[in-house]
């Protein structure tokens, strides 16, 4: 029997909470090993388990693997996710980068100096209106999924993505109907359907405790400049 999948990081979502998502729509299982205290991340470092000294880390298949894109990657590709050919994960690979881009300016949200919050606020709506959300518009005009008629990491990601604006921008995709209805048959996927219910291994948005927490194990301090 395979060894369980396991999860370094933080209580919270962070660049994790893609992995989680695409883990639960493989229908693979995982426990999470939680940072709490630099302790923990002093000794992974000590250890040798953490290529360029950063989490994401996930233990699979014998492996330690770092590094979000690579992480997403090897189980896009392990379990099917990843398109059929070359020109499919070509494709496969822009838009999740895109939107690896659009989510990381969320998850930099509670970092930020409440006197530049509505600032940030600002400019990622209207990124995501103006940029991100007219190309995943116009290629759901039609198709059910993003690319060759199949389920992929991005399509996950784009989920991910749609309501991670929604809980900030309430109303977003009033002109994208076709993300809109694309969202709704994505969290009618069983493992999808289950993972939105309270309970399941889906994070909540990031409260003080884990901005707290991700500041004290990594030793540095407010606001993050970026």
């Amino acid at each position: 029997m395979a060894e369980r999948v396991v999860l370094h990081y933080f209580n919270g979502r962070g660049k994790m909470e893609s992995i989680r998502w695409l883990l639960t729509v493989a229908e693979v299982e995982f426990d999470e090993v939680h940072l709490t205290d630099r302790e923990q991340y002093e000794k992974l470092l000590s250890d040798g388990v953490l290529m360029f000294q950063q989490v994401p880390m996930v233990e699979i298949d014998g492996m330690k693997l770092i590094q979000t894109k690579a992480i997403l990657n090897y189980i896009a590709e392990k379990y099917n996710l990843h398109g059929k050919d070359i020109k499919d994960r070509a494709m496969i690979n822009m838009y999740s980068e895109g939107l690896m881009d659009l989510m990381e300016m969320m998850m930099m949200l509670p970092f930020t100096a409440p006197e530049d919050l509505k600032t940030k606020l600002d400019t990622i709506e209207s990124k995501a209106t103006e940029r991100y959300l007219p190309v995943f518009e116009k290629a759901l005009c039609g198709p059910v999924f993003l690319v060759g008629g199949k389920l992929s990491v991005a399509d996950v990601q784009l989920l991910e993505c749609s309501l991670m604006l929604e809980e900030k921008f309430p109303g977003i995709f009033a002109h994208f109907s076709n993300v809109k209805a694309f969202q709704g048959r994505m969290t009618r996927v069983p493992a999808i359907s289950r993972f939105l219910q309270t309970g399941s291994m889906r994070k909540p948005q990031p409260d003080q405790t884990y901005v707290k927490t991700v500041m004290e194990v990594f030793n540095i301090q407010l606001p993050i400049i970026r």
